[in-house]
């Protein structure tokens, strides 16, 4: 057996720095130029010819790397892609289903009565299969930054990538392309762009008292079990109603995890502060896709609101009561 010692010295001595599979990455390479050289076709074919809608259609449709490429000239991730076409189907407006021509999309996006997600394959066979689908996508391009829903949906951040003129290789919107996917993950951990922050502006606009962290009976008498608390109203002593938040714009496997932790720390807190309301902000497209642990994410609370004007005017009335005002 090694000591410690020997062990940590292992990784300084023998760390690869940043480790790559030369394989993966010579053939990843491959799809790299592919995608490069859709777009400098389609420059060249826009230089000669107008920008049209039937130009990107059949750029998508023909290129099995088309859409790829329009997403990386547009600065939109796939991920978001995916989330935007579920969020699409999901919503009831007439406009945009108009737009999209979702009526003759030609399936049904719930299987067993619950929501499932867009998939690769299923986009990619969309696009093979249904004219419809495909002329849909190239309206969200075109047309998608003017649409009164998703201007009201999406963020101003993301909404821009929705342009025309990022398609037409305007120099302008290419280099807000570059600026935007640079700032991608400044943009994501700001703390004005999460929902602790709404939240914490809230209380503290209606003058209502709340701290953070962990609770004193659970540091005392569970150790390890103990979690710190986004909120809890009025105070660590006294905690009238404890709230924890989980806004996810995409999905992942530890949502499954947190709703099981979620459900522990509440049994946690039934023993040691049963008078406490345990309360979940629980919101975005990602949990909409995920209905098992939604569910049991929502069964860890005592209730659960999002961050809808009128779900937020429900949680005041909610904690005002819990404090008896």
């Amino acid at each position: 057996m090694r000591t410690l010692q020997e062990k940590v010295e292992t990784v300084f001595s023998k760390n690869t720095f940043f480790f790559n599979n030369k394989e993966f990455e010579q053939q990843y390479e491959t799809r790299i130029n592919a995608i490069a050289n859709i777009l400098k076709n389609l420059r060249c074919t826009i230089q000669n010819h107008p920008l049209s809608p039937e130009l990107i259609f059949d750029t998508i449709r023909d290129n099995e790397n088309g859409l790829a490429a329009i997403l990386a000239l547009t600065g939109l991730s796939n991920e978001l892609f995916k989330r935007l076409l579920t969020a699409i189907s999901i919503i009831e407006d007439e406009s945009l289903s108009k737009l999209v021509h979702k009526d003759k999309w030609g399936f049904d996006l719930t299987k067993n009565g619950k929501i499932q997600e867009f998939s690769d394959s299923r986009i990619a066979k969309l696009i093979r299969d249904n004219d419809n689908f495909l002329k849909g996508i190239v309206n969200l391009f075109f047309q998608g930054a003017s649409n009164s829903i998703l201007i009201e949906r999406l963020p101003l951040f993301e909404l821009r990538k929705l342009s025309v003129s990022k398609i037409g290789f305007d120099i302008n919107e290419l280099l807000d392309t570059m600026v935007r996917y640079k700032e991608k993950g400044s943009y994501s951990g700001q703390a004005e762009n999460n929902a602790e922050f709404i939240i914490k502006n809230l209380l503290s606009d209606n003058d209502i008292l709340f701290q953070s962290g962990d609770l004193p009976k659970l540091i005392e008498s569970e150790g390890s079990k103990k979690r710190r608390m986004d909120f809890i109203i009025p105070n660590k002593t006294s905690p009238a109603v404890i709230i924890e938040s989980s806004y996810l714009s995409t999905t992942s496997s530890g949502q499954g995890d947190k709703a099981k932790t979620e459900g522990g720390i509440r049994s946690l807190l039934r023993k040691y502060y049963p008078k406490a309301r345990f309360i979940g902000i629980v919101d975005g497209i990602g949990w909409y896709v995920r209905p098992g642990d939604l569910e049991r994410m929502c069964g860890a609370f005592d209730d659960v609101f999002t961050l809808h004007p009128e779900e937020i005017s429900r949680l005041m009335s909610f904690i005002n009561e819990a404090l008896g005002s």
